[in-house]
């Protein structure tokens, strides 16, 4: 008589067997023990901007150029927008209150450097990203900015901000020429020349008795 019960027993002991079998070859490398895995390379630290926020806070005159060759006219007519200036201040976290494009309301930039000496202006991220502007050029004095996506430099163009003077200042006119001096005449100068006439010589003064008329000019002729 069969026993149903301690046949299912060798069934469930045989395929504990298989499966430890089959783990023991999945783990068994004839080559030896696998070498560990590489592991993922470090993010890249963000590079220090060529200045600091700090450099760029004030009022600015602000115009824009889309010709290099229209860079120059484009600087002159930004310095005539200190009348109506651009503040650009500090953000509340250490970068600095800028607009984006088509934005209405300013919001908190970042400065970013990038590989190559290159700074970046926009939000936080890697430098470089699509609503970046890169600094063209700084001085102190002048800052340019291009736009990294290019269909919007195309519709703004280069952005020129030129530093305007402290508020309630005059600027400064531009000082006029000195007026070269006269130089003394020599004596071969003053001393008269073949063919030019001599000074004439004052005639003398006359003395109290000359001015007072005598009986001879006033006695009648006969």
């Amino acid at each position: 008589m069969s026993h149903p019960n301690r046949s299912i027993s060798s069934t469930a002991l045989v395929l504990a067997l298989f499966a430890l079998g089959l783990a023991s070859c999945a783990s068994y490398n004839p080559f030896g023990p696998s070498a560990p895995s590489a592991p993922e390379p470090a993010p890249i630290a963000a590079l220090p901007p060529a200045f600091p926020p700090q450099d760029i806070v004030g009022r600015w005159g602000l115009a824009a150029y889309h010709k290099d060759e229209d860079r120059p006219r484009i600087e002159l007519a930004a310095a005539n927008q200190c009348k109506q200036p651009y503040d650009i201040t500090l953000g509340p976290s250490g970068g600095v209150m800028m607009h984006l494009a088509d934005q209405a309301k300013p919001e908190e930039l970042r400065l970013k450097g990038a590989p190559g000496g290159k700074t970046f202006i926009g939000p936080g991220g890697e430098a470089g990203g699509a609503q970046d502007r890169e600094v063209v050029s700084f001085d102190g004095r002048v800052l340019i900015l291009r736009w990294v996506d290019s269909e919007v430099q195309g519709r703004y163009g280069s952005m020129v901000y030129v530093r305007c003077p402290p508020e309630g200042a005059k600027p400064a006119k531009p000082k006029a020429k000195a007026k070269p001096k006269a130089k003394p005449a020599t004596a071969s100068q003053l001393a008269p020349g073949p063919g030019k006439p001599k000074p004439a010589s004052k005639p003398l003064a006359a003395g109290p008795a000359a001015s007072q008329p005598s009986a001879f000019d006033t006695a009648p002729r006969q």
